[in-house]
């Protein structure tokens, strides 16, 4: 879904910097981008959601560059990955899903309202309403956002990251759409087969076995 969205914007010619952990495939991402039509501007910069030092780098990088920030699309995500805990001793997919790109549009947001008009696209999934993130009293239960392993399931775990992805979508709309910047939260489609399953066989199995029904990317 990102280098689709990636080659989608550059081919209308804009300016896409693609924010990816492993500059080796983002380096190779752009090449296949360029063999395309070799006059789009594109580039790659290293981003690592797991970790909050790596967000903040990237900040300082991009804002060096002194570019207008006209879409941020918050598109990374884990899926069905074992319970560990990222450098900054939180859980993975709620860390990378959710967190990550918090901090990240906090730490741009000044660029984007300097932007404006702009928008901040975050992908989020139908699966948000299969969970719940609030105690029984009604009230926001941090604990089941950062779960420890011996509350952990990953499906869960990812439905939490993609509620959480709406609420803040939604709550950053009502923020800075005054000032310019709109944000929406957005379902790819349920029959769309990407590489979401990687972390494990059984995902694996049953996005292959489903695949002669799905459309394409």
């Amino acid at each position: 879904l990102g280098f689709e969205t990636a080659k989608s914007l550059a081919l209308h010619g804009a300016h896409v910097i693609l924010a990816c952990r492993s500059l080796a495939r983002g380096n190779d991402a752009v090449q296949r981008i360029l063999g395309e039509w070799h006059k789009a501007k594109v580039e790659a910069m290293t981003l690592d959601l797991a970790s909050l030092q790596s967000v903040q780098r990237f900040a300082e990088a991009f804002k060096s560059k002194n570019l207008p920030l006209h879409i941020l699309v918050c598109n990374a995500a884990v899926f069905g990955v074992p319970w560990c805990l990222t450098e900054d001793g939180l859980e993975s997919t709620f860390q990378v899903n959710h967190l990550g790109h918090f901090y990240l549009v906090q730490l741009l947001e000044e660029v984007l309202r300097q932007s404006s008009p702009a928008r901040v696209v975050v992908v989020s999934s139908e699966s948000h309403r299969f969970t719940e993130i609030k105690d029984s009293s009604g009230k926001l239960d941090f604990s089941l956002l950062s779960p420890s392993k011996k509350e952990y399931w990953a499906m869960l775990a990812y439905n939490r990251s993609k509620l959480c992805n709406i609420l803040f979508s939604n709550e950053l709309n009502r923020r800075l759409s005054p000032h310019g910047v709109t944000s929406n939260s957005l379902h790819p489609g349920n029959m769309i087969y990407s590489s979401l399953h990687r972390n494990w066989w059984v995902y694996t199995l049953l996005f292959n076995l489903a695949r002669p029904f799905t459309k394409s990317l």
